[in-house]
């Protein structure tokens, strides 16, 4: 079992609640990401749904930021998801959005 002191992020959601997830649409259908979790951008493109809003909050996110969270469609996730790493840049603008104080990069 994965804790909050092995993983960070399962304390913190911060990313989940900053930013647009925009993919390509068919990643979605490859990756068996269920399609109320999708809204559409353009023609080719679609993202989480709630990420595409002025205050974004993606509805896979269990939990409130900066608590225990949990992503509901974790192993579904698009890519824009598996690439932020706790402690990385993105990681970083999402908890300063947040109020939370930044980690150091974690591997």
């Amino acid at each position: 079992m994965t804790t909050e002191s092995d993983n960070p992020c399962l304390a913190c959601g911060a990313c989940c609640a900053a930013f647009r997830v925009s993919f390509y649409w068919g990643e979605a259908e490859e990756r068996g990401l269920p399609e109320r979790l999708t809204e559409p951008v353009q023609r080719w493109f679609a993202c989480m749904a709630g990420t595409n809003q002025a205050r974004p909050r993606c509805v896979a996110l269990q939990g409130e930021v900066g608590g225990p969270v949990a992503c509901t469609a974790y192993a579904q996730r698009p890519t824009p998801c598996r690439e932020v790493e706790a402690g990385d840049d993105k990681c970083g603008q999402a908890r300063v959005i947040h109020g939370l104080a930044p980690l150091t990069q974690v591997r």
